[in-house]
């Protein structure tokens, strides 16, 4: 009796986070990402050739601000209790 007892609990598996975490997870990966692809380009072509779009605000402040704040909804993902009573 306490053998298949044993079996049954076992094949519970029990994931560490719920779907609430994971949905906050995606959100946070989003941010991340397009904060890299903001950041991206800007290059020039020519190596003797200057381009001061590389130091556009989009790339300098828009998209490290994008990337922080995926990391922050990664951070409260990871940190969030889904069973927690209000």
């Amino acid at each position: 009796m306490g053998e298949k007892k044993r079996k049954e609990e076992a094949k519970k598996t029990a994931f560490i986070f719920e779907r609430k975490n994971y949905i906050f997870m995606l959100v946070g990966a989003a941010f991340i990402a397009l904060g890299f692809i903001l950041m991206a380009g800007g290059g020039s072509d020519d190596p003797n050739v200057f381009n001061p779009e590389i130091y556009s605000w989009r790339r300098i402040r828009l998209a490290p601000a994008f990337i922080l704040i995926g990391f922050g909804f990664e951070v409260y993902a990871i940190l969030l209790n889904p069973h927690k009573e209000k």
